[in-house]
């Protein structure tokens, strides 16, 4: 059984909840491959590697198609596939982890130095990711995402981001299910076959996304 999801949200706790659910639903019913559709500002570092690690670790072929823009560490959600395709107007974004200031919050040294610490190792992983994915040492990687790199889907083919350019992304007759950020989907998003049973997704609720964030939306 195949899914094809199409994520146009950004990455964090609420998004990366909805399609843990899709997916451990779909794996009750037999999933076997998951076509994963992104366009995505970025988002949350802790919610992006989790679903990197999640999409991975499945018994599964997981194939990443960006439609758009994957920007941020919606690059190393897009690094989960096995296969990656890119349609030919689209574009890739690396830039340096940064942390968002909530209202008056005191900094001391030690906390200061933490906070740093933490940025530091994101960056650092999230540079180990796209570094097994690209085969490039993590030093190379780590130059890229401080020069604050744009790939069109050419250089993105040339430096092994992505497997194959091509327009086409979902076939004639497949369902395709959504996440957004903020709107509710219907009830019944997957039916396999004649079977009935759909996969229900829950409606969205709101989440604080994590200060500590790839990209400063």
């Amino acid at each position: 059984m195949e899914i094809y999801l199409k994520f146009y949200a950004q990455v964090n706790q609420n998004t990366a909840i909805q399609l843990q659910k899709i997916v451990e639903q779909g794996l009750l019913q037999g999933l076997q491959t998951l076509h994963l559709l992104i366009s995505t500002p970025g988002g949350s570092v802790f919610d992006g590697i989790s679903l990197y690690n999640f999409l991975k670790g499945l018994p599964i072929t997981v194939n990443t198609y960006n439609f758009g823009s994957v920007d941020s560490i919606g690059v190393v959600v897009f690094c989960s596939g096995s296969n990656r395709y890119s349609v030919p107007n689209a574009r890739f974004l690396l830039h340096p982890v940064s942390m968002q200031i909530v209202g008056n919050q005191v900094f001391d040294e030690p906390l200061l130095e933490e906070r740093l610490n933490v940025m530091k190792a994101d960056q650092t992983n999230i540079a180990r990711v796209i570094s097994f994915t690209i085969n490039k040492p993590v030093d190379s990687v780590l130059k890229l995402i401080h020069n604050r790199t744009t790939f069109d889907p050419e250089t993105a083919l040339k430096n092994g981001l992505i497997t194959e350019i091509k327009s086409g992304l979902v076939p004639a007759g497949a369902q395709l299910i959504s996440i957004y950020d903020s709107q509710p989907q219907p009830p019944p998003i997957f039916q396999p076959y004649p079977n009935p049973r759909g996969i229900t997704v829950e409606p969205y609720q709101s989440f604080s996304i994590i200060p500590n964030t790839f990209t400063k939306i």
